[in-house]
C-alpha cells in the first residue's frame, strides 16, 4: 500500500462503475518510483478495471518553449513505450490538461493524479475537483517527505527546515515496488497525441520557437538514471569539494529532470544511499532539505513569483538603496544577449543560453549582479524571473522561484550593509576567483559561443 500521508482526496464524490481508472499524469512523467501511479494500478487491480494513463500536452503553458516542450517530448516518448511494456495505455491530448482530464473522468470510476506545487498545477487539479463526478486522489511523490507532513507553514530557512525533514526520513525514504496490472488497457481505442517521433511531434504544436532545443541534455527517465549513475561512480566522492567549481562538472545534473519528474528524488536518494559514499550527506542536503524547502515556500507562499513574497527585511533593505549609484545599468535585451562588462556573467549567461542549464554557484553569482545593474531591486528580480524561466530547462518550478528568491534575501539571513544590496548578500568577482579558475571559465563559454 502506499502511505496515506501521500494520498489526499481533492473532492467528496463517489467511486463510480465504469470501464476504467484514469491516472492523470502531469506533475510525475515517469513509469519508476511514481507512488502516482503504483496507486492508480491498486486503484484498478482492485475494481478489476483496466487502468488509462493521460497525460495533458498545453501548448500555452506559461513562458514555455521549444527547448522545455523538446525535452519533454522525449521523455513522454519514453514513458509510452515503458507503460506498454506493462499493459498500460498512454492517452496524451494536445489540449488543456485541466480540461482533458475532465472529458476524460467520464469513462472513469475515478482519477488519481500526482501533486504540483505552482499555481498553475494548484488551479488545474482545484478545477478537475469541482468539475468531475468521481473521486479525484491526489498522490504526493515528487518530494520524499509529503509537505504537510514536513511542516504546516512557511519555514524560515533550511535550518528551521531540516531537523522536521530528517526525523521523519526513515519512514519514506523507502523503495517502492512495482505493480501488475490485471487487465490490459493497451488496446482500447483513444485518439492520442503521435510521440514516436519528437521532431514531427514538435512540428505539430502551436508553441513559442524563439528559444531552440539544445544537444547538452536529451530528456527521459533512461538519460536520467544513466547520469546519475556516472555520478555517483564518478563525481560523488568529490562533490563536497567540486560542486562550487563550474569547470569541473562535479554536479548530477538531476535537476532537469527532476523538473520534469522524469526521475524521483526517492530513487535518486535511495541510489545514493546504497553507495555508501561519506560525500553522499553533502547531496543529500542538497536534494532533499534544500529542493523540499523550494516546494514549501511555493505552497506557503502565495506571491512566490513577485518581489513582495520576499521576507520584509530584504525588501525594506533593498528598497532603502534604490537610489545608491549603480556601476551600470544594463536593458533587458543586453542583459540577454549577454553584453556586460563582467566576463564572469557573460560567461553564466551563455552557458544559459547554450546549454539550457547554468551551474548553481554562477546562478547566484547572476542573479545578484542582477540586482547591481538594475535601477531598482523590483526590476531585477523580474528580469531574473524571465531569463531564467526562459532559457533554463529546470526553470518555471519550485527550484527555480526559489532560487531566483535566494539571491534577493529569501531563507537567508541580514548581512553587514552595503551599497546597492544593502542587508542581501553579495557575491563578487574576486569571491569566484578564489573559488576555481574563473577564467578558465569565461574562455570555455567564449569558444562555445564563437
Amino acid at each position: 500500500m502506499i502511505q496515506k500521508e501521500r494520498l489526499r482526496p481533492l473532492n467528496n464524490e463517489a467511486a463510480r462503475t465504469r470501464d476504467c481508472v484514469v491516472y492523470w499524469m502531469q506533475a510525475s512523467q515517469r513509469t519508476i518510483f511514481n507512488h502516482a501511479l503504483e496507486h492508480a494500478i491498486d486503484e484498478a487491480n482492485e475494481r478489476g478495471k483496466p487502468l488509462l494513463v493521460f497525460f495533458g500536452l498545453t501548448e500555452h503553458y506559461p513562458e514555455a518553449n521549444e527547448r522545455h516542450y523538446a525535452f519533454m517530448l522525449e521523455g513522454l516518448r519514453e514513458v509510452e513505450r515503458s507503460l506498454g511494456e506493462r499493459g498500460i495505455k498512454l492517452v496524451v491530448s494536445a489540449t488543456s490538461p485541466e480540461t482533458g482530464a475532465v472529458e476524460l473522468s467520464r469513462r472513469a470510476c475515478l482519477v488519481v493524479v500526482d501533486r504540483g506545487y505552482t499555481r498553475i498545477e494548484r488551479q488545474w487539479r482545484s478545477f478537475v475537483a469541482r468539475k468531475i463526478d468521481c473521486p479525484l486522489i491526489q498522490v504526493e511523490t515528487n518530494v520524499i517527505v509529503p509537505l504537510e507532513q514536513a511542516s504546516p507553514k512557511e519555514e524560515f530557512a533550511a535550518r528551521t527546515l531540516r531537523p522536521k525533514i530528517w526525523k521523519q526520513l526513515p519512514k519514506f525514504l523507502l523503495p517502492l515496488k512495482a505493480r501488475r496490472v490485471k487487465k490490459d488497457s493497451t488496446g482500447l481505442k483513444f485518439d492520442s497525441f503521435k510521440l514516436d517521433d519528437v521532431n514531427d511531434g514538435l512540428a505539430r504544436l502551436t508553441i513559442d520557437r524563439s528559444v531552440g532545443r539544445v544537444q547538452s541534455y536529451t530528456g527521459g527517465t533512461a538519460e536520467a538514471q544513466k547520469r546519475l549513475r556516472e555520478f555517483i561512480a564518478k563525481k560523488l566522492p568529490a562533490y563536497p569539494e567540486l560542486r562550487n567549481d563550474p569547470n569541473a562538472d562535479g554536479v548530477s545534473h538531476m535537476s532537469p529532470y527532476l523538473h520534469f519528474g522524469q526521475i524521483s528524488p526517492l530513487h535518486i536518494a535511495l541510489e545514493v544511499l546504497k553507495a555508501k559514499k561519506k560525500a553522499g550527506e553533502v547531496y543529500l542536503e542538497e536534494l532533499i532539505v534544500r529542493r523540499e524547502l523550494s516546494m514549501n515556500f511555493v505552497y506557503y507562499n502565495e506571491r512566490y513569483d513577485d518581489f513582495e513574497g520576499l521576507p520584509s527585511w530584504a525588501k525594506q533593505t533593498l528598497k532603502e538603496h534604490e537610489r545608491d549609484k549603480r556601476e551600470s545599468i544594463y536593458t533587458l535585451k543586453e542583459l540577454e544577449n549577454a553584453r556586460t562588462a563582467d566576463p564572469y556573467w557573460n560567461a553564466a549567461q551563455r552557458e544559459m543560453l547554450l546549454t539550457g542549464k547554468m551551474h548553481g554557484y554562477m546562478r547566484m553569482y547572476w542573479g545578484k549582479r542582477l540586482i547591481e545593474w538594475s535601477r531598482t531591486a523590483e526590476e531585477a528580480f523580474k528580469t531574473a524571473l524571465y531569463l531564467n524561466n526562459k532559457y533554463e530547462l529546470d526553470g518555471r518550478d519550485a527550484n527555480g522561484f526559489t532560487g531566483v528568491a535566494w539571491c534577493f534575501g529569501k531563507h537567508d539571513r541580514p548581512w553587514p550593509g552595503r551599497p546597492v544590496l544593502g542587508k542581501v548578500r553579495t557575491m563578487k568577482a574576486s569571491g569566484l576567483r578564489r573559488k576555481f579558475d574563473a577564467d578558465a571559465y569565461v574562455k570555455k563559454y567564449e569558444v562555445k559561443n564563437g
